[in-house]
This record gives structure tokens, C-alpha cells and sequence, in this order.
């Protein structure tokens, strides 16, 4: 009888479901009803599965759609930035409660870094120009960082959540793939049409040859994966062909050079050549860079190959600092973050401040016909002159010092792994680390969803097998408690 109750209540409990959602379909002509028990649903994951929350965010992060506020100016992505959100609430409540966290990774040098990127960003959101963008801004770096670094960390104990991670997020960049295509091949795959056939998934072609040059790489990764299944490498080697087909398709520049400059590193760690060489090669160059940079830039003027559907004229106008629209308003960014800079060296202007302080800045001479005169195009374009206009010489110097120590514990932690699986996984990760910050030498992405999870997730990837396996000789066998 109890069992038969039971029933009867899920039948009568569903009944009025249906009806009341019928009743606003008809009446109120409004759909959102139909959406309660994915909410509920999700719900009961953040009470008690919240590591299942993260995986569900992997996976929407491609698929989610920005509306952006206009008077604002700021973006949110739905539905993966109130999932982040929401992460970030119930962890600040569990510190809260218990302080419980590993101190493996809270004291972990990567950690270190991330302590002091958020310590001195509260202090130039205190001298900020926009008090208030500069704290909706640190507030979306909290859900960004705090999800996608600290919690994933702890994620990443179980390695079949390293894996879960990593495909979830393949998985529906593919779809967005198939679509960005299928979109693109309706206007004959011109170049024009190549900047914005991923809308609404991402804004521009370069968010999306960005988010594909990591993920191909990562997808590489398990083509060379010790112990995967014939038929499972068959599927990786599909997604490879489909990744590697929609980075060439996009038209982005940037992407397809920092793929390249991830094959150098990878080159360098099979020779063998030590970090501390590797590291001198790269400061000789930007020193012999401004050393004869009047000579470079007359070289490159004289390049006037403009991007087109063409690759090898896309890849000729690389270095076209004549004649290209987009090298060239780029090169006006830069320029206003100098000069923004130059004003206020110490502090800048705020995080987040660049795209509504920097139209003052723009000259009449470097100003191209994508340029804005109320400066409303977006930000500085560089992961590193953006935060030197906002956050001052201190900020753009803590991005590489990021970076710098993220790539040098990926590498050292290669060499320490005595697990082949940990050590291929590790390298791939840190590779992929890599062509996101040589592509954010021309772009920048870390205020969105589309990246900011990818690239701290590498991060925590990087810091969890350094923690938990890098002296471990089992990887896929360990049995770890996430403890979320």
C-alpha cells in the first residue's frame, strides 16, 4: 500500500506539473516553467555532488551565450557563469564553516602567484578610475579563479576526473565546431564571414582559434596517451581532424602562431634543452626586439599583404603593420594602453577600466576603420598591455610571473613523473598553457568564460599532478577522495 501511495503522489505531482505548465503556455505564453526541474536538478548537485557542478560547467562553457549589459557594458555568459557563480558561493560558504582545504595546493607557488595577482588587484580597484567596473570585475575573476584553479585542484585528484574534465569540454566545443562550419560553408568559407560565423558561442573568431589551439593540443595529447584503446584513438584521431579543420577555417593568426610557438617548446623538452636556457633565449629576443625595433618595423611596413580567405596570404599577413585593419588597430591599442601607462605607472587607471578610459588616448595617425572615436571596442588586445594600463607595472609583471611559473612547475613536473600517463598529460597540459599566453600576446580573453576555465583549469591540472602524482607510480589506479 505505502509503495502504491507513492506512486499515486509522483502521478498526481506530475499531473499538476504538466498543468500549470500548460497554463502558462496558453495564457502567459511563457516557457520558463518547463525549465523548473532542470533547476532543481541542478540544485540538488551543488548540495551534494558539487564535483558533478564543475564537470556540468566544463561542459557548458563553449555552448553558453553572452548578453551583454548595455549599460555597462559587462557581459554575462549563460548558463556557465551562474554555475561559476554559484560554485564560488558555496565554496566561500564551506571556508566558512570549516576552513578545510589542502594546503598542498593552497601553498602550491602557482597559488602563491594568484594570492598576489588578487591582493594587489584590490588594491588598484581601490585607487580605480571606475570604482564600480573594478569591482564587478574582481568579483568575475573570484568565479572564474576560485572554480576553474582551486576547486578543480581537488577535482583533479581522482584522474578519471582529469579525463571527464578534458572531454566535457571537447565534447561540446565539437558540437560548436560542427555548427561554426556547417554556418561558415553557407558563405563559401570567405574570410569575411569567418570572423563571426560562431556566434553566439563565441564573439569573434579569435576567442574561438583560441579556445581550439588548446584544445587540439590537448586532444593530441591523448593520441599519445599510453594504454588507450584502439577504438578510443580512432575517436581521438577524429576530433583532431575536426579541431585541426576548424582552427584553419577560422582565419585566426594568432592561434595558428601559437600552436607553432607550443611546437618549439615541445621541441626543446624531447632535446632536452634546460628551462633556464630556454628562458634566456626568449628574454635575448625581446631585448634584441627593442634593441633594433625601428629597424623590425621597417621590414614589416613593407610587408602589404593583407588577410584574406587564402591561408598562405593569411599567414603572409602575419607581420602586415602597412596595410592590415586588424594588426594595425591592435597596434592603436597598444599604444593607448602605453600612453594610459605613461599617466598613471603605479596603479593604472583600474582593472577592467581600459575599454571605457582609453578613447582619449587614440591618435588621429594609428587610428584604422575599425577604430571607435567614443573608444567602445573592447579592450587592449594583450594579456600583458592590458593589465600595465589598468593595474599598472606591477600587474602586467605579476601576468608573467604567472605564466613563467606555471610553465616551469609543468616542466619540472614532466621530468619528476614516474608515470607515463601523468608525465604525457602534464606536458600537454603545459603546452596548451603556453600557446594561450603567446596568443595573449595579441589578444585577451581572461575576463571571459570561454577561456578563463580553460586556462586555470590547465593551470590546476598542472598544480594536481605535481601535488598528487608526480612522485607516484600509479596514475588511472589511484583511488583519491575529492572531498567535495
Amino acid at each position: 500500500m505505502e509503495k502504491k501511495a507513492k506512486i499515486a503522489w509522483l502521478y498526481v505531482i506530475a499531473a499538476l506539473f504538466v498543468s500549470v505548465g500548460l497554463f502558462l503556455v496558453v495564457k502567459k505564453n511563457t516557457y520558463l516553467f518547463f525549465a523548473l526541474p532542470v533547476v532543481l536538478g541542478v540544485l540538488l548537485l551543488y548540495i551534494f555532488s558539487l564535483d558533478k557542478v564543475l564537470l556540468l560547467t566544463a561542459f557548458t562553457v563553449p555552448l553558453s551565450a553572452n548578453l551583454k549589459a548595455l549599460d555597462s557594458g559587462l557581459a554575462i555568459s549563460l548558463p556557465a557563469e551562474p554555475l561559476l557563480m554559484g560554485i564560488l558561493v558555496l565554496f566561500i560558504a564551506k571556508m566558512l564553516y570549516d576552513g578545510q582545504y589542502d594546503r598542498r595546493i593552497s601553498r602550491h607557488p602557482i597559488a602563491l602567484v594568484i594570492y598576489c595577482m588578487f591582493a594587489w588587484m584590490v588594491v588598484t580597484t581601490i585607487t580605480s578610475e571606475m570604482p564600480m567596473v573594478s569591482i564587478k570585475f574582481l568579483l568575475s575573476r573570484l568565479w572564474f579563479v576560485i572554480p576553474a584553479f582551486f576547486l578543480c585542484a581537488i577535482l583533479f585528484k581522482d584522474p578519471k576526473n582529469i579525463h571527464r574534465f578534458i572531454w566535457l569540454y571537447i565534447a561540446s566545443l565539437c558540437i560548436v565546431c560542427v555548427y561554426t562550419i556547417i554556418h561558415h560553408s553557407q558563405y563559401g568559407f570567405d574570410g569575411d564571414s569567418a570572423h563571426w560565423v560562431m556566434t553566439p558561442f563565441y564573439n569573434d573568431h579569435t576567442a574561438y582559434g583560441a579556445a581550439l589551439a588548446i584544445y587540439l593540443i590537448l586532444a593530441l595529447t591523448y593520441v599519445f596517451l599510453p594504454d588507450v584503446r584502439k577504438r578510443n584513438r580512432l575517436i581521438i584521431i577524429g576530433v583532431v581532424a575536426l579541431l585541426s579543420l576548424a582552427l584553419t577555417l577560422s582565419n585566426c593568426r594568432a592561434a595558428w602562431v601559437s600552436m607553432v610557438a607550443a611546437l618549439g617548446v615541445l621541441v626543446c623538452v624531447l632535446l632536452r634543452i634546460k628551462f633556464r636556457w630556454v628562458a634566456t633565449i626568449v628574454v635575448f629576443l625581446v631585448g634584441l626586439f627593442f634593441t633594433f625595433q625601428h629597424q623590425i618595423i621597417d621590414a614589416l611596413e613593407k610587408n602589404n599583404q593583407d588577410a584574406s580567405g587564402n591561408l598562405v596570404e593569411n599567414i603572409q599577413s602575419i607581420t602586415n603593420i602597412s596595410t592590415d585593419a586588424s594588426n594595425l588597430e591592435r597596434i592603436n591599442r597598444w599604444q593607448s594602453a602605453f600612453r594610459l601607462f605613461n599617466e598613471r605607472p603605479v596603479f593604472g587607471w583600474g582593472p577592467g577600466t581600459y575599454q571605457f578610459v582609453y578613447a582619449p588616448y587614440q591618435m588621429s595617425k594609428e587610428k584604422t576603420i575599425i577604430s571607435t572615436n567614443a573608444g567602445d571596442g573592447g579592450n587592449a588586445h594583450s594579456e600583458y598591455f592590458g593589465p600595465l594600463a589598468e593595474q599598472g607595472l606591477v600587474g602586467s609583471l605579476l601576468v608573467v610571473v604567472l605564466v613563467v611559473v606555471t610553465v616551469y612547475c609543468g616542466l619540472t613536473t614532466y621530468k619528476r613523473c614516474r608515470n607515463k600517463k601523468a608525465k604525457v598529460l602534464v606536458l600537454g597540459a603545459t603546452l596548451a598553457f603556453i600557446s594561450y599566453f603567446v596568443h595573449g600576446f595579441l589578444n585577451n580573453f581572461m575576463d571571459t568564460d570561454k577561456l578563463a576555465v580553460p586556462v586555470w583549469s590547465l593551470a590546476a591540472l598542472i598544480a594536481a599532478i605535481d601535488v598528487y602524482y608526480a612522485d607516484a607510480e600509479q596514475f588511472d589506479e589511484m583511488k583519491q577522495k575529492t572531498g567535495m
